[in-house]
């Protein structure tokens, strides 16, 4: 159950001040609590919830040309300590470095805490066909979200002036690759992702992921994918212009895709204004879209607030659902 009384503080700005903390040279610890209020308006149907979202402490380590991370975090209703993502980081010493381990995607505009979103909400709803059900690994269009696209493997990337590359093998946690009794096998998982910022102010990403779904003597109805996306920034003075495209193709007939398109504008230091527009497949012949604009604001360095309004409407339904939250996120 969540922690209701936590909620409330955190909502009213009642969390006791914390700061980062350094074991030794070789360690050090950080995190967020993340809590919200939230209400929507589906026709007739009217839900609200008060509650902590997400709470996430981080250790740190370096020593030497490894470093490795420990994500603690509890996400969701259940109230149960997760471990979000473990991994070790090798670096060669000429720009290469490979990460093994349990890590989320390295695409994505929108990443993987609340820090890392523009708004209280992601982009994205899912696909009803191409879904976490059938390939074992979670969100399709939200790739950022590492609650949701937690994998094991290994990724290599290497960096070379205004170059980043890297190409994750892994498979869905728990995933097992062989089980010769039960006729069952599955291959490796692919991500390739290459970022340029060559150019002042402007950011680029493109990538490419490859899911390979079970497959067995009983050839189920899981679906492998191909999924492409790019997404790019451009920074002019106060406005951040940013946008993403992502598209998925199953074998099974499917031809999805999604979009999004944002503008962040820094009115001072302390206050920003933030309009998305997305779009996304449900499934071949249906679509949602869903429009969001959500002013923020810095209470103090560390604890920040934002208030989001958005409506999303899908075709075929009758009515739009229309939502507000409020959302603060202490950082430490």
């Amino acid at each position: 159950m969540k922690n209701k009384l936590l909620a409330v503080m955190a909502i009213f700005g009642m969390v006791a001040t914390a700061s980062a903390v350094k074991i030794n040279n070789n360690l050090s610890i950080n995190g967020f609590i993340d809590g919200s209020y939230n209400s929507s308006d589906t026709g007739a149907a009217e839900t609200s919830e008060m509650s902590i979202d997400e709470v996430e402490l981080n250790f740190l380590v370096n020593a030497g040309n490894v470093s490795g991370e420990l994500h603690v975090d509890q996400a969701g209703s259940d109230g149960a300590l997760n471990i979000e993502q473990v991994h070790f980081t090798y670096s060669f010493g000429n720009g290469a470095s490979v990460q093994i381990g349990k890590f989320g995607s390295a695409l994505g505009l929108e990443r993987e805490d609340p820090a890392g979103l523009y708004g209280y909400s992601r982009a994205y709803g899912e696909p009803t066909s191409i879904t976490a059900a059938q390939t074992g690994y979670g969100s399709v269009y939200n790739l950022g979200d590492v609650n949701a696209n937690a994998a094991e493997g290994a990724r290599f990337s290497y960096a070379a002036g205004d170059f980043t590359a890297s190409i994750a093998l892994f498979n869905a946690v728990g995933t097992t690759l062989e089980n010769t009794a039960q006729s069952t096998e599955n291959d490796l998982d692919t991500e390739i992702a290459v970022s340029y910022n060559g150019i002042e102010n402007l950011s680029v990403t493109v990538g490419y992921i490859s899911i390979a779904s079970e497959d067995n003597t009983t050839k189920t109805a899981n679906e492998d994918y191909d999924l492409f996306t790019a997404n790019a920034s451009y920074t002019l003075n106060k406005l951040l212009i940013a946008g993403e495209y992502i598209s998925a193709e199953g074998d099974d007939g499917d031809d999805l895709s999604a979009y999004s398109l944002l503008a962040d504008y820094d009115v001072n230091e302390k206050l920003g204004f933030v309009v998305r527009y997305s779009e996304w497949d449900v499934t071949n012949t249906t679509s949602a879209d869903k429009l969001s604009f959500a002013p923020n604001y810095a209470i103090t360095e560390s604890l920040g607030a934002i208030v989001e309004f958005s409506t999303t409407e899908t075709d075929g339904s009758a009515n739009d659902t229309d939502s507000v939250a409020i959302e603060l996120t202490y950082t430490f």
